[in-house]
């Protein structure tokens, strides 16, 4: 089984990686980007096919270790 893991920074956090993206998209022609923010990526593959277990690992994977739930949001998708 497949997963997607989505891990962003929770609105109202600063996000000075995303504001150096949208200069530099500024500086290379493209107008009217704005509100530019970073996350992260995980594709996971899992070595069962049961969706409820798979969901709740990954959950715990993402409390655990690869999100910081204090400053981000995270969303998983079964793939």
């Amino acid at each position: 089984m497949k997963a997607r893991i989505t891990v962003t920074l929770k609105k109202g956090v600063l996000d000075p990686q995303g504001k150096a993206i949208e200069g530099a998209l500024g500086t290379l022609g493209f107008e009217g980007v704005g509100g530019v923010r970073q996350g992260k990526v995980f594709d996971v593959e899992l070595a069962h096919d049961d969706k409820e277990k798979a969901e709740t690992d990954l959950t715990a994977m993402c409390e655990q270790l690869l999100a910081n739930t204090v400053i981000e949001n995270y969303a998983i998708e079964i793939l």
